[in-house]
């Protein structure tokens, strides 16, 4: 654990100590707040589920382009300098390198979406706020947000090129993320799975305000699948 938390912290202060965790945490702070607000004057009402509640349009939809972009020089950059050699010859295993670095991401993202706590925030200083559908959506979102990092970094373990690594694990996060719509064109048998397969429609259930353990189990075997196939791909590579 110690070597995990070692590896989570250089990531980490590699962000900071460069413009990109700024530039996430900002650019994720402006956009999702003019989404969200102008969808808040819009329906007249003191409610965060716009925030959370997945659409083409919603602040859900930032975090689809924002973990891809977070973890696309994980293990790509490493590989593309040399430094994933010396990185695996250390007395350090491919599942703690793994985990933390994505602990790292998630961690940057986890602090963007800190920061969002204003927002209720504000509208429960204007407005009677129900604080059971903020508390379930913030969950869904960071379930959510782990998920898409986990995917984010499996796709950094298949090439040294950092462009690569984020048009890939792009693509399959929107995938995920927009199959819920596809349900209304497909087969009706078909439907149940595509729903069931899909990042979106778990979240939406969350941002509701239920929190039902089978959108919880989903989004955490989503994760852990990503991460042992990220650790073994990061295996093959030096076996």
């Amino acid at each position: 654990m110690k070597n995990v938390i070692t590896i989570a912290k250089r990531e980490l202060k590699s962000y900071f100590d460069s413009p990109i965790a700024y530039i996430v945490i900002v650019a994720f702070l402006a956009v999702a707040g003019w989404m969200y607000f102008s969808a808040l004057f819009l329906q007249g009402r003191a409610d965060m589920r716009s925030f959370f509640q997945p659409s083409p349009f919603s602040p859900t939809m930032l975090l689809v382009i924002l973990a891809p972009a977070v973890t696309m020089r994980l293990i790509a950059e490493e590989r593309k300098t040399g430094t994933i050699e010396l990185l695996t010859t250390m007395p350090i295993t491919d599942a703690e390198v793994i985990a933390g670095k994505f602990l790292a991401a998630l961690g940057l993202i986890v602090v963007a979406l800190g920061v969002t706590l204003f927002y209720p925030i504000t509208v429960a200083a204007v407005g009677k706020l129900d604080w059971g559908p903020v508390v379930s959506g913030y969950l869904g979102i960071f379930l959510f947000s782990a998920a898409l990092i986990a995917v984010g970094l499996l796709c950094s373990t298949f090439t040294r090129n950092q462009i690569v690594a984020f048009i890939v694990a792009f693509l399959v996060s929107a995938v995920l993320y927009f199959v819920f719509w596809l349900q209304f064109f497909l087969p009706e048998f078909l439907a149940p799975i595509v729903e069931y397969l899909s990042v979106s429609f778990h979240l939406d259930n969350l941002s509701r305000g239920v929190i039902d353990t089978r959108d919880v189990l989903y989004y955490l075997s989503v994760t852990a699948a990503a991460l042992f196939f990220a650790e073994r791909s990061l295996a093959r590579q030096h076996a």
